[in-house]
């Protein structure tokens, strides 16, 4: 749905957009090369500019200076919008449901099979579907575990895992150290949401 004409608005989809952040750079980024942002949501932004002073190349280097870029391929877009879903409720929806469940609000959201989701993930990612929200869920357990204020039995609750023991072994595996060793330097051990492999 690209238009060439500096009046009509084209939406353009993002790679690596996963936060609130991530909305007010691309806005602010994009301002400064001449581009009239009309919105920005995770993932993608609807835009105004003239083809004949700016080139789509400068947008997705502008993109890319700040970790994202543009994408096109129809199959690229589903994958970043099942990563925003998974982040939306392993970040978000704390415990509103069972792993189960998630994969079937992945399913509802998406409107295809969990399979189908599955294999199109692996088909663009470096990693598996079910690694990808292993990973963030480990991520959102460093936020919890660095806030300090909710015990470990209540973290392996909220991240529907079966046990305090089975959330210590997981972290330990994708980690490789210990939460009790995570918390005495938790700036060490953490990363972006949007870089975790």
């Amino acid at each position: 749905m690209e238009q060439q004409n500096s009046d009509a608005s084209q939406r353009i989809s993002i790679r690596n957009m996963m936060c609130s952040c991530c909305t007010r750079l691309v806005k602010e980024d994009l301002t400064k090369l001449g581009v009239t942002v009309l919105e920005v949501k995770l993932g993608e932004a609807t835009i105004i500019y003239d083809p004949e002073k700016i080139s789509r190349r400068q947008i997705d280097e502008v993109l890319q200076d700040l970790g994202m870029g543009l994408i096109s391929n129809k199959d690229e877009i589903l994958v970043e919008q099942i990563k925003q879903t998974v982040i939306e409720l392993v970040h978000y929806m704390n415990n509103v449901d069972s792993i189960v469940r998630k994969s079937e609000y992945l399913v509802e959201k998406m409107g295809r099979s969990y399979q189908t989701l599955s294999k199109l993930f692996s088909k663009i990612e470096p990693i598996t579907l079910e690694k990808y929200i292993i990973l963030q869920k480990i991520e959102r357990v460093k936020e919890l575990a660095m806030e300090d204020k909710i015990s470990l039995s209540e973290i392996a609750w909220m991240m529907d895992y079966s046990s305090p023991h089975h959330l210590s072994s997981q972290f330990k595996i994708i980690t490789g150290i210990s939460l009790s060793d995570f918390k005495k330097d938790p700036a060490a051990y953490k990363k972006p949401i949007n870089k975790l492999y």
